[in-house]
């Protein structure tokens, strides 16, 4: 008797997670301005900015992703996720000017996205107190970017390409190329 209690609950928790809190998430975060497509799974988001944030349809986030816009509060999304792309928890966007992640792309578990780095020309002045070096991260259809890796500023990583796991991505990927390690080579075509 005791299990099919145990059933119940978990289906009445499970229907709570889905429909109630999914709800009040999009109210939330509608009314701060992030904008999320239909049928877009939404968890719960750690989000300084929530406007400059928009995710297309059909998108499956998984918990515990972290937003970070670290630039002057400026009008627009500048975090662009296309439709239908998953992204895979403990991912963290660094963004001070913008990315854009294009459709049907997947982005493994504990990847960072980080479109700038501190200034270090002028050694009379902190490295702290210098201006920041900034470039958009382009990111086209189809991509898939394994677990742990990191995509640096100004990259552009082309449709159809492949990054491995726990690379370092600081230069551009054209399309439909596998490539790997730290920093990330060109491996083979797909």
């Amino acid at each position: 008797m005791n299990l099919i209690w145990y059933k119940i609950l978990f289906r009445i928790k499970d229907y709570f997670d889905i429909f109630i809190l999914q709800f009040f998430r999009r109210v939330y975060y509608f009314c701060c301005g992030a904008q999320f497509g239909k049928s877009t799974r939404i968890p719960l988001l750690s989000i300084n900015w929530p406007h400059q944030l928009s995710v297309g349809n059909n998108c499956t986030l998984e918990d515990d992703l972290f937003f970070k816009y670290d630039s002057i509060c400026k009008n627009g999304p500048n975090i662009l996720i296309g439709n239908n792309v998953f992204i895979g928890n403990n991912t963290e966007f660094n963004i001070s000017k913008k990315i854009s992640i294009g459709n049907d792309s997947l982005i493994a578990s504990n990847c960072r996205f980080i479109d700038h780095d501190h200034g270090t020309n002028d050694l009379s002045v902190s490295i702290r107190l210098q201006k920041p070096k900034t470039n958009p991260i382009m990111i086209e259809e189809n991509v898939w970017i394994g677990t742990n890796s990191t995509v640096l500023k100004g990259v552009s990583i082309g449709k159809g390409a492949i990054i491995g796991a726990g690379s370092v991505v600081n230069k551009n990927v054209p399309q439909d190329e596998i490539w790997g390690g730290v920093p990330a080579k060109f491996i083979k075509k797909r």
